[in-house]
């Protein structure tokens, strides 16, 4: 059974699908992955014609019918959905990506709500993304994050052009840091999973 992995925030604007594409790239080197679309934007699944070393689907069966895959990365929109409740009972891990903002702070709350009404805090891990380089926010959002009780990546993703085109260019091997940064972070999520 592939282990599923659940991107949420409510808020758009957090890089949920960027960080999705990347993650999912990074696997696919050495196991057999998948992206669940299920963004109404469709964002993922209109790169499913240029992608060739994973599947990216909109067809939700897959999350039943998955027994050739070692994982599926679930992209949702950025609004609470009524399927969200289900897919965090479902997910072995859900990953929480946020920018270091104020109204990315505030709107995690909803999210972490559902998290915690589930009892999904362990299997949760918050996800600085789009980082600003040499800014003090950075520090006051961690501290605030504390409150919620949900595990803080050790990795931060920084706001980096590379991770932007990284659709394209088919994942950040061209990036030494954005690469070293997404490799850390897998090591993470695969740390998680264990």
């Amino acid at each position: 059974m592939a282990k599923i992995i659940l991107i949420t925030h409510q808020k758009g604007g957090v890089g949920k699908s960027t960080l999705t594409f990347n993650l999912a790239q990074n696997l696919s080197e050495h196991s057999k992955v998948a992206i669940l679309d299920m963004d109404a934007q469709g964002s993922l699944s209109q790169l499913s014609k240029i992608v060739d070393s994973f599947e990216i689907t909109t067809d939700e069966n897959i999350l039943t019918t998955n027994d050739n895959l070692d994982f599926i990365f679930i992209d949702t929109p950025p609004y609470l959905s009524s399927k969200l409740k289900g897919l965090i009972k479902i997910a072995d891990l859900i990953l929480v990506p946020t920018k270091a903002g104020i109204l990315d702070l505030l709107a995690i709350d909803n999210t972490i709500s559902m998290i915690n009404n589930e009892l999904k805090e362990n299997n949760t891990m918050i996800i600085l993304n789009m980082v600003k380089a040499n800014t003090t926010i950075t520090e006051d959002i961690l501290k605030n994050l504390e409150s919620h009780k949900i595990r803080v990546a050790q990795t931060k993703i920084s706001d980096l052009v590379a991770f932007t085109r990284s659709p394209l260019l088919k994942g950040v091997i061209t990036d030494r840091n954005a690469q070293n940064q997404i490799d850390s972070l897998t090591k993470e999520v695969l740390t998680s999973l264990i």
